[in-house]
């Protein structure tokens, strides 16, 4: 497992679309593969196992407009992306998409071959969640790239261990080699930039290789040999800041720090600007939006206009934040900005909540942006533990690990101690365990924003709870390991393949019918 980053795994990415671990994992997969042909793609088969979630939802759910667009280079916010589908039929690639029993590896497993008139190539990967991927063959090579490096891969028709030997010789000590061989031979070097053109000279010249291929990172936080984190559970944590007692939004910053070799400056005007995206976002969602193929229309302008005329029932803060909430999720289904926190289909209870709050309680960005750090640090503990894909455990993954991270933010912002933090998390963690994920009409709609709704109102009071010691009794790790136990143990009808829930019933398939007619 790839030791995870605030950035890359938890709080981001900065999208469109309404599944990051549908849309911009699919453009990342995409991007690499384009990488793989650089950039000459003239026929693409995909195939998805019938057995898998993108069988039934990798059109409604964006896994298409990512992929796509991943294959004709787009960025994960580019405003096109809606079109990508357009995009790819006038530059003249040809897409085939086939659903077969090819043996999946993980629910949401992508396998494209990719032709030109030179080469072909095949490439299987897998979106584990929140639009962190991982490629998991090249050319039926076992091999694991997560986009955190710049790679290089030398392909040979045989002599791999004598290149292997020059490689050693040239390269500087940063940089590591990692030898794969079934029938054919792929060497890959993972690094911090390409390996210099006038080394790839000297292979080609020298040795019998079939092609030399440059693969960029997609994940905004590199990687590094030997990553050294200072904790990676609850336990530890708790370990480190004995006699230093850092606040929790501290701690994140000295582990994100140190995961992504860059300064404490850097992390905290990073989450900055993934701020303003969470609060531009609020905005856009409340001036109204559109878009063609989505289940509800414009709502948040209403509650807003009850609120203000206290025509609701006295919600307090929480009236605040289900405003927000409402407003970035109708975002998210028009296609616009919005940051996966820790996915697309939860995004709205964190930012909802932390901004909301935030909008009560006068405090400033600075305060906002500890708050997200101190969530941010949870959610490293989750990802550790446990996983943030609805595909693998349920919607606790999702809207489950948005709440328990809200809650350690709304703490945050309150001024109340680490283990106050950490507490709460604990709370809305065991709240929302065994959560399914059934969304309506195949779209990320419905219950997701009552789902992101109760995620964020169960972090409010369980931030109460904690602010008031009262007892979470089971420890975080424990929590979060249980909640993994407990999601991998659901139905994989339950777990986002739209085969159980809400998402089979009568007024679901009704719903869903009637979207397709508009959109042809």
């Amino acid at each position: 497992m790839q030791t995870p980053s605030i950035f890359n795994d938890v709080i981001g990415p900065v999208m469109r679309g309404p599944s990051s671990s549908h849309c911009v994992a699919a453009l990342r997969i995409g991007k690499m593969a384009r990488d793989l042909m650089d950039g000459d793609i003239q026929e693409v088969y995909i195939d998805f196992d019938s057995r898998g979630s993108l069988a039934t939802t990798h059109e409604s759910q964006g896994s298409d407009m990512g992929l796509f667009g991943g294959l004709v280079g787009m960025e994960a916010i580019d405003e096109h992306l809606p079109h990508s589908a357009n995009l790819i039929e006038k530059s003249g690639m040809k897409v085939k998409i086939n659903i077969s029993d090819f043996g999946f590896k993980h629910p949401n497993t992508y396998r494209l071959t990719l032709n030109n008139n030179t080469e072909t190539h095949q490439i299987t990967a897998i979106s584990t969640g929140g639009g962190m991927i991982e490629v998991i063959e090249i050319d039926r090579i076992k091999i694991s790239m997560a986009g955190d490096f710049f790679e290089t891969l030398i392909f040979c028709k045989e002599g791999a261990e004598a290149v292997v030997s020059f490689l050693n010789i040239v390269l500087k000590s940063e940089l590591f080699i990692i030898h794969h061989s079934a029938g054919s031979h792929l060497i890959e070097i993972k690094a911090g930039m390409f390996i210099s053109e006038e080394i790839i000279l000297k292979i080609k010249e020298n040795f019998p290789v079939k092609s030399i291929q440059k693969i960029l990172p997609v994940l905004p936080v590199l990687s590094q040999k030997n990553i050294i984190v200072p904790y990676l559970t609850c336990n530890e944590l708790l370990e480190y800041n004995k006699g230093k007692d850092l606040p929790l939004w501290e701690l994140a910053v000295e582990y994100e720090s140190k995961r992504g070799n860059i300064t404490k400056e850097q992390v905290f005007d990073t989450m900055h600007e993934i701020l303003k995206v969470m609060r531009n976002a609020i905005i856009q969602g409340l001036t109204g939006t559109e878009y063609n193929d989505r289940i509800l229309g414009h709502q948040s302008g209403q509650f807003q206009n009850m609120m203000n005329s206290s025509q609701l029932l006295d919600g307090g803060m929480l009236n605040q934040i289900i405003l927000n909430i409402a407003a970035i999720m109708e975002v998210k289904s028009s296609m616009g900005v919005i940051v996966a926190a820790p996915t697309a289909g939860s995004c709205g209870a964190l930012a909802g909540a932390v901004v909301g709050a935030a909008e009560k309680t006068e405090s400033n960005p600075d305060d906002m942006v500890k708050a997200l750090l101190a969530a941010g640090m949870i959610g490293i503990l989750i990802a550790t533990g446990s996983t943030f894909s609805a595909e693998v455990c349920g919607c606790q993954a999702e809207c489950g690990a948005a709440s328990g991270m809200a809650a350690a933010a709304l703490v945050t912002l309150a001024g109340g101690t680490t283990q106050q933090t950490i507490n709460a998390a604990s709370m809305a963690l065991q709240n929302t365990m065994g959560m399914i994920c059934d969304p309506v009409a195949n779209r990320v709609e419905v219950p997701c924003l009552g789902k992101n709704v109760l995620a964020a109102s169960n972090a409010l009071s369980c931030a109460n709870m904690a602010l008031s010691n009262f007892d979470p009794v089971i420890p975080l790790d424990e929590v979060i390991e249980t909640m993994d136990k407990v999601g991998k143990s659901l139905p994989i009808e339950l777990r986002c393949t739209a085969l159980g829930g809400l998402s089979v019933c009568k007024t679901s398939m009704e719903i869903e019918k009637r979207l397709g007619e508009r959109t042809d």
